[in-house]
């Protein structure tokens, strides 16, 4: 009965990341899964949970790293990977980041569940601003990366109110992006805005097997497996 309950509540999303495509202003919100199927370390073709995979990300005055990390933490009921992320401006650091998410085995869908936020000055912690958890103060888990993608699919990567409520909608899966680091095909383009900002818009980029190699300026120049 329970893998039929399964069934049922993956179609229904299917459904609705379809339905997603013809609508424009739908956002898909709410994501089914069962908990003992989510796992802290796997690989969706656009976003790898494996730990010491790291991405180096540059442009300008600006450098990005992103490192999925050996630990793991308890969100919501959830055991979660914690992947760091680093931004570094003019040599010191801006914002450090520690993300936690979780895998679908049977979907691959990558689910999200907050984040801990530090914002620097002058090499000193000034403020915590977009930190949340799911499950703390009506905050939910939102998605990530999809495991089966639709072209214009939009969905919910945060749902943490008047915190972090951005979105995703995915705008092209067959971009070309070239980088430092090699030029990449096949690439997943998605846009990002926030209800709580209308006027802001990103655009990210994702290869097959990589992640990301593109954040609006910043652009992949190196990739690999960290060695402890």
């Amino acid at each position: 009965m329970r893998g039929f309950l399964w069934l049922v509540s993956v179609v229904a999303f299917g459904v609705l990341l379809l339905g997603a495509c013809a609508k424009s202003d739908a956002w898909i919100a709410a994501f089914p899964f069962v908990k003992d199927e989510l796992v802290s370390t796997g690989r969706n073709p656009y976003f790898i949970l494996e730990p010491g995979h790291y991405l180096v990300l540059e442009g300008g005055d600006t450098q990005l790293r992103i490192t999925v990390l050996s630990e793991t933490k308890m969100v919501d009921g959830v055991e979660t990977r914690v992947v760091e992320e680093r931004e570094i401006k003019n040599g010191k650091p801006a914002e450090i980041s520690r993300n936690f998410f979780a895998m679908s085995k049977r979907t691959n869908d990558v689910f999200y569940f907050g984040e801990d936020v530090d914002f620097y000055q002058d090499d000193q912690v000034v403020n915590h601003e977009g930190a949340w958890l799911a499950g703390v103060n009506d905050a939910k888990f939102g998605l990530i990366m999809p495991g089966q993608l639709a072209l214009n699919a939009a969905y919910y990567q945060e749902r943490a109110p008047n915190i972090s409520m951005d979105r995703a909608r995915v705008v092209s899966m067959s971009e070309e992006i070239e980088t430092p680091a090699g030029k990449f095909t096949d690439c997943l383009k998605v846009e990002e805005t926030t209800p709580l900002k209308p006027e802001s818009q990103e655009f990210k980029y994702y290869a097959p097997g990589i992640g990301m190699v593109q954040d609006g300026a910043l652009k992949l120049v190196e990739m690999g497996i960290a060695v402890k």
